[in-house]
C-alpha cells in the first residue's frame, strides 16, 4: 500500500511521534493506522496515553439534572463551528437534553423514534430534520447517557461553553450543598484529566496485560534497559503500570485543587465526608468531549473553486 504524506501527518497527530518514525510504522504495517499506533507504542515512539484519534468535529454537549437524582449528557454535532455557536442550534440542543432526561430509550436509534415532548405529533427524528432545513447544515444527535443515584446524588459540569460535558453520580447519606460542591469539583476533575475508570476495581485484567506487553516491548527495544536482570525488568514494568493506573483511575488521581499537590481525589472526598458527617462513594461518571473520535472534513477551498470554474 502506498504511504501518503496525509497518512504520515495523521499518525503524527495521533501519537506525537516523529515524521520518519511514523512513515516507518505505516510501511511496516502496510498502512494500517491502528497497527501503526501499536507499532510506535511498542517501540517507545508514541506516548501510551496519546489518543489515537483527533477531536475535530463541531457541535456542543449539554448536561441536565433533575432533583440531583438523575442527570443526562448529550452531544449534538454540526458541520461548522459557526453553527455550533448559533443561539438557535444551542436552544435545540438544550431541548434534546431535556428529551433525553425524560426518555427511557436504550440507544440513539430508539430515541430518534420517540415522540417529541413539545409536540407528540412529531418524532425526535422529525424535529431533527426540521432543524437541518432551518439551520442549513447536517446535524446529528450523536450520543447520550443518563446516570441515576437513588442512594445519593448526581451533579453536572459543562466546560468551554459545551465542549466538554460531565455527569457524576455518588452514593451519600448527606445531600447537602457542601457535598454537592465537592462532587462538582470532582466533575471538574473529570473534565480536566479525563480518567477512564472510577477505581482500579473497574479495570479489566486484559487491559493491564495488554499494557504490560507494550512495556515489555519498549524495554526489549531499549539498548540499556533490555540488559537489566529479569527481576529488575519485572519491577520496572510493575512500577510503570502502577503509575499509569493512578493516572487513569479517578479516585487515585491527584486532586486538581490539592493545596499540597499530593492529596488524591479519594483523600479529598474522605476529608469532605469527615467534615460533614457523611459517607461519600463515587459510583460512576460520564465524560463527553465534542467531536471525540471523529474527524473533521478537510476543506480544500482552492480545489473547490477550481472545480466550480470548470
Amino acid at each position: 500500500m502506498a504511504i501518503t504524506a496525509a497518512m504520515v501527518k495523521d499518525l503524527r497527530e495521533m501519537t506525537g511521534a516523529g515524521m520518519m518514525d511514523c512513515k516507518k510504522a505505516l510501511t511496516q504495517t502496510d498502512g494500517n493506522m491502528d497497527e501503526a499506533v501499536e507499532y510506535l507504542r511498542k517501540n517507545g515512539q508514541a506516548k501510551a496515553e496519546k489518543k489515537a484519534g483527533r477531536i475535530a468535529a463541531e457541535g456542543v454537549c449539554r448536561v441536565i439534572t433533575k432533583d440531583n437524582k438523575t442527570a443526562a449528557v448529550v452531544e449534538v454535532n454540526s458541520e461548522t463551528d459557526f453553527v455550533a455557536k448559533n443561539e438557535k442550534f444551542q436552544t435545540y440542543v438544550e431541548a434534546v437534553a431535556e428529551q433525553v432526561l425524560a426518555s427511557n430509550a436504550a440507544d440513539v436509534d430508539a430515541f430518534m423514534d420517540e415522540p417529541w415532548n413539545a409536540d407528540a405529533s412529531k418524532s425526535v427524528k422529525d424535529v431533527l430534520v426540521e432543524q437541518i432545513a432551518v439551520i442549513g447544515e447536517n446535524l446529528k444527535i450523536r450520543r447520550f447517557e443518563k446516570l441515576s443515584a437513588e442512594n445519593g446524588m448526581t451533579v453536572t459540569y459543562l466546560h468551554g461553553g459545551g465542549r466538554i460535558g460531565v455527569i457524576v453520580a455518588a452514593d451519600t447519606d448527606v445531600c447537602s450543598d457542601a457535598v454537592k460542591e465537592a462532587l462538582t469539583n470532582i466533575a471538574m476533575q473529570v473534565a480536566a484529566l479525563s480518567p477512564k475508570y472510577v477505581s482500579k476495581d473497574e479495570i479489566p485484567a486484559d487491559y493491564i496485560e495488554h499494557e504490560k506487553e507494550i512495556l515489555k516491548e519498549q524495554i526489549k527495544n531499549d539498548p540499556k534497559e533490555s540488559q537489566k536482570p529479569e527481576k529488575v525488568i519485572e519491577g520496572m514494568i510493575n512500577g510503570r503500570i502502577n503509575k499509569e493506573l493512578k493516572e487513569i483511575c479517578l479516585v487515585d488521581q491527584v486532586y486538581v485543587k490539592a493545596e499540597d499537590g499530593k492529596q488524591t481525589v479519594a483523600q479529598y472526598l474522605a476529608q469532605v465526608a469527615k467534615d460533614n458527617g457523611a459517607s461519600i462513594s463515587l459510583t460512576k461518571f460520564v465524560r463527553f468531549e465534542t467531536g471525540e473520535g471523529l474527524e473533521k472534513k478537510n476543506e480544500d477551498f482552492a480545489a473547490e473553486v477550481a472545480a466550480q470554474m470548470k
